[in-house]
Parts: structure tokens; sequence; C-alpha cells
């Protein structure tokens, strides 16, 4: 299934409606795993944090959360593109819907308390490729820092 998933990334096929829902739902737990590693360090506290804003978003019981998140972190692994993830999440989320999924990167990379260069570089890029205005996106951050009261 997870090749399946990755082949709709590259464009390769056509997804069902059904199969579009579940390749949006990853594409966001991909780019939130991304996130999350993208200051070299992926530990267990971030993929707490992960999996809770996975369930609490897409309604899912804690082991479909679960499930979700080891299926993100396989394809997050196998694929650098973030065009394919971002596109999809374009196709599939509205505007609030992707200022969300802004909000909750920003939670993630903000989980060990520190914004890492490289973390604030491709929430950057993300917030571009998500067509969220900088001004959004720095609202979504303001609101992840009070919410998380980090300095």
């Amino acid at each position: 299934m997870l090749e399946r998933l990755f082949r709709g990334f590259r464009g390769e096929a056509e997804a069902a409606p059904a199969e579009g829902e579940e390749r949006t739902r990853l594409a966001a737990a991909a780019l939130l795993v991304t996130a999350a590693a993208m200051d070299d360090i992926f530990d267990d506290a971030e993929r707490v944090r992960i999996q809770e804003l996975l369930a609490r978003r897409f309604d899912l019981d804690e082991g479909a959360a679960h499930r979700l998140l080891a299926e993100a972190e396989a394809l997050a692994i196998a694929s650098v593109d973030l065009h394919g993830f971002t596109q999809t999440i374009k196709e599939g989320f509205d505007f609030d819907e992707r200022l969300e999924l802004l909000e909750m990167a920003w939670e993630v990379v903000y989980t060990d308390g520190v914004l890492h260069d490289h973390e604030a570089n491709l929430l950057r890029r993300l917030a571009g490729l998500l067509a969220v205005s900088d001004r959004d996106s720095g609202e979504a951050r303001r609101r992840v820092r009070a919410r998380l009261n980090v300095e």
C-alpha cells in the first residue's frame, strides 16, 4: 500500500477519492515527520507530539494514528520531495486546513523548546509551497509559542 501511495505522490497513478483522503493524511504526516527530523534529532517526544496532533486533526484512535505515523516515517525517509507532499495537501486541504497543518508543524519543531535554523528554513519553505503568507505563518508560529510557553 505504501508503494501505491508513493507512486501517487510522484503523479504516476490517479487516486480514488478514498485513496485521495488517505494520501492527504499521509502527506500531512510525512511533512510533520520531516519537520521533526530537520534538526537531526527525531525523538520519542516528537513522535508522541505528532501522533497526538494526527489523532486530533484526523479524528483517529491511538492505533490508527500510530500506523499513520509509522507509514509517514517510512515515506519521509524514502522521499525528500516536499513538492509532492505539498501538492497533495493543496489539492486536499482548503486554506484554513493548510494553515492548521502549518501550525501543527510549528508545534512539532518547538517540541524541544528550540527552533533550529534548518527547522525555520523548512517552515518558511512549507509556508510558500502551501500558499500560506509569511504573515499567516508568523501568526501561526506566535500562537504555538504562546500555547507551548516558548520564549
